[in-house]
This record gives structure tokens, C-alpha cells and sequence, in this order.
């Protein structure tokens, strides 16, 4: 389902923040909302009817007391030691729920690759280069949009990166 501003803005304001994120940033703004949470790759592909590998996770990590969000393929895990050596640093780590929603303004589970309280340092996953279009988060668990790879890149300021290692079969 498909909803009008009306219904972005009774639902959800992060929604709201994240639609007006990707206008600003030259991006349609569609937002799709699930009947359904999203919170995970493999809940977001059966309720769009995609495959896995076509989700975007949005990861927040610490990298030197720092925020860096990885967008990944949800047919991948990300490898921090790999993501450590390519940015240079001696390592990555997982981060806090506080620590995400401080620097994101949304939960885990419904983090967009945009709309945050301030820029944050991005690396975008060379895997999702392989689908025409991929689904975000939309700053809550109901809401995704579509977009592309390039798309990423360009909304996020983000750099391109092989980031991780196969972690699920890309099936519907």
C-alpha cells in the first residue's frame, strides 16, 4: 500500500523528516507503508515480494567514538574488520541503541539512509549496484522507499565499498 502525505503524517513523524530528506536531496520522496514491520531484510522482502539482497540495511557502527553507517545488501553481514581497514582505522564496533537513536533520531529497526539530526560519515555496499531498484527504511519500521544504488551514493554523500560477506540465499 501506498500512502498519501495525510497518512505519512498521521503515522509516523521520522517518516515525515525522512520523505522531506529525500525531496530535499533531489530523491522522489515515495514512501511506501507495510501493513507489517520491517524491522528485519528478510520481513521487509516478503512484504514487498523481493529478494533479500535488494533491502538496504541501514548499520550504525562507532568508529573512533564516531558514527559511520553502513548501507548493506541484506544478503550480506558486514565485516567489521574489513570496514575498519578500509576507512583506517583499527576497529569498528557495533553500536549502542542510545548511541543510534543520538545520532540517527530513529530506533533500530527503522533507520534511514537519510533525514538524521547531522550528517553522518556513509559507506554504501557494492552489492546493491547488482538490483535496479532497493528498498530503505523510511525512519520506522512500516515505512521503506525505493531508490538505487547511485542514488544512495549521491543522497548520502556516501562512498562505495565492498563491506561484507554473504549471510542469506537472495530468493523471495
Amino acid at each position: 500500500m501506498t500512502s498519501t502525505d495525510d497518512e505519512l503524517q498521521a503515522l509516523h513523524p521520522n517518516t515525515i523528516r525522512v520523505r522531506d530528506a529525500l525531496l530535499e536531496a533531489g530523491a522522489t520522496g515515495k514512501v511506501r507503508v507495510l501493513d507489517d514491520s520491517a524491522r528485519t531484510a528478510a520481513e521487509a522482502a516478503a512484504a514487498l515480494g523481493v529478494q533479500i539482497g535488494q533491502i538496504t540495511n541501514s548499520l550504525v557502527f562507532t568508529a573512533d567514538a564516531e558514527p559511520l553507517l553502513v548501507l548493506t545488501s541484506g544478503r550480506h553481514r558486514v565485516d567489521t574488520a574489513k570496514v575498519a581497514a578500509l576507512i583506517g582505522i583499527s576497529k569498528v564496533g557495533r553500536a549502542d541503541a542510545d548511541f543510534v537513536r543520538e545520532h540517527t533520531g530513529v530506533a533500530i529497526g527503522g533507520v534511514s539512509p537519510v533525514g538524521h539530526p547531522r550528517p553522518i560519515r556513509t559507506l554504501v555496499d557494492t552489492a546493491l549496484r547488482d538490483y535496479d531498484v532497493v528498498w530503505a527504511a523510511a525512519g520506522h519500521p512500516h515505512a521503506v522507499f525505493p531508490t538505487t544504488f547511485d542514488e544512495l551514493l549521491r543522497i548520502t554523500a556516501g562512498t562505495a565499498a565492498s563491506v561484507g560477506v554473504e549471510a542469506a540465499a537472495d530468493t523471495k
